[in-house]
C-alpha cells in the first residue's frame, strides 16, 4: 500500500500552508471564540477559492470529486494553523448527506456561499457554530433533520462554539449506510486535523528549546528534553501512516476499523505533543496571551469529537475479534 503523496497533492498542501501561514489564524480564532467571525469568514471564503469546500462534493455538481487522501491533506493544513469554523460538518459531512436530501444545495457548499453544521447524536452531540451557520442538521439514525439551535455551550477550546440542538423539518431518509459513512468520514478529517495540530506543537517546541537559555545552554541541548521531543516525532509518524492508511480503505470491508484506529494514534500522537510542549514552555505555556494553549486546547476537543478514544478502542477491538 502507498503512504506516499503525490507530487499534485504536495503541492497542495504547500499551497494551503502558504496562504494559512499569512492568514492569521490565530487572531481570526480568538476572534471567532468571542463572536465575531469577520476574519474566519474571509478564511473560509478563501478557502473555498483554494478548492478546499468542493474536495467531496462530486463533479457534476460543481466540486472536484476528491479521493479521500486529499480530505486529509487539506484537514492536515487546517489544524496545523488553527482554523476556526465548521469545515468537517461542511466540507466533509454535508456534501454526503445532501446528496440524498438536496442536491441542488452542493455548488453553494463547493463555493463557499452556505456554511452548514449538525449535530449526530450520541457520539456528536452539539453542533458546532451553529450562530454562524446558514443551515443546521441533525442526524438521527439514517434520518436528517433540519434543525435549531438552542442554548450555547461551554467548549474545553474557546474557538469551538457547541450548541444545542431541536430538530424541526424532517429532510429525507438518507440510504442505508451514508449517514454512518459520512460520520466516518468526518472523523477521518478530525484525525487529519488533530496530526496538523500535534505536527505544530512539536515544531513549536522545538524552536522554543533552540532559543531559551538556562545554565548558559539552550534547553535543547539536554538530554531529558530531546528524548521527549524524540518521542513526539516518532508518535507523529506512526499515526501518518494509520491515517493515510484508513484514507485509502474508505469504501472497504475495513474501513471502519482503520478509521477508529487513525483517530487513536492521531489522538494519542497530538496529546502527547500538547504535553511535550507544554512542559518545554513552562510557565508561559498557560497564559492566556501565548498562542501555544489555542493549540493545546483544541486538541483536547478533538479527542472527543467524532467518537471519544474509548469508542475507537472499542471498535478496533470489535473488529479483531469478528476476524
Amino acid at each position: 500500500m502507498r503512504f506516499e503523496l503525490n507530487d499534485e497533492q504536495l503541492a497542495f498542501s504547500r499551497s494551503l500552508d502558504d496562504f494559512l501561514g499569512t492568514a492569521g489564524a490565530p487572531d481570526a480564532a480568538r476572534a471567532w471564540g468571542e463572536g465575531d467571525a469577520a476574519a474566519g469568514r474571509k478564511i473560509w471564503q478563501r478557502l473555498a477559492d483554494l478548492g478546499v469546500h468542493a474536495l467531496c462534493v462530486p463533479e457534476d455538481a460543481g466540486g472536484l470529486g476528491a479521493a479521500p487522501i486529499d480530505v486529509v491533506v487539506a484537514f492536515e493544513q487546517l489544524g496545523r494553523h488553527l482554523v476556526p469554523g465548521p469545515y468537517v460538518e461542511s466540507v466533509v459531512v454535508a456534501p454526503a448527506l445532501l446528496q440524498a436530501a438536496d442536491p441542488e444545495s452542493l455548488a453553494e457548499l463547493a463555493a463557499g456561499s452556505r456554511v452548514v453544521t449538525l449535530a449526530a447524536p450520541p457520539g456528536t452531540p452539539f453542533a458546532l457554530d451553529a450562530d454562524v451557520a446558514d443551515r443546521v442538521l441533525l442526524v438521527d439514525g439514517d434520518e436528517l433533520h433540519l434543525a435549531e439551535a438552542g442554548s450555547l455551550r461551554r467548549s474545553v477550546d474557546s474557538t469551538r462554539r457547541l450548541f444545542e440542538v431541536t430538530a424541526k423539518d424532517r429532510l429525507a431518509t438518507l440510504p442505508t449506510g451514508v449517514a454512518a459513512a459520512a460520520l466516518d468520514a468526518a472523523t477521518l478529517a478530525c484525525s487529519a486535523q488533530l496530526l496538523g495540530a500535534g505536527e505544530r506543537l512539536l515544531e513549536e517546541a522545538v524552536e522554543y528549546a533552540k532559543n531559551r537559555r538556562q545554565f548558559g545552554r539552550a534547553i535543547g541541548e539536554f538530554q531529558a528534553l530531546k528524548h521527549a521531543l524524540a518521542d513526539v516525532r516518532v508518535a507523529l509518524d506512526f499515526a501518518r501512516p494509520l491515517l493515510h492508511g484508513a484514507a485509502l480503505s474508505v469504501g472497504s470491508a475495513d474501513a471502519a476499523r482503520d478509521v477508529s484506529a487513525a483517530k487513536i494514534a492521531a489522538s494519542d500522537a497530538a496529546y502527547l505533543a500538547s504535553r511535550t510542549a507544554l512542559q518545554v514552555h513552562g510557565a508561559i505555556g498557560y497564559t492566556l496571551e501565548h498562542d501555544l494553549g489555542l493549540w493545546i486546547t483544541k486538541v483536547r476537543a478533538l479527542i472527543a469529537a467524532w467518537g471519544t478514544t474509548s469508542t475507537h478502542r472499542a471498535r478496533v477491538l470489535a473488529a479483531i475479534t469478528a476476524s
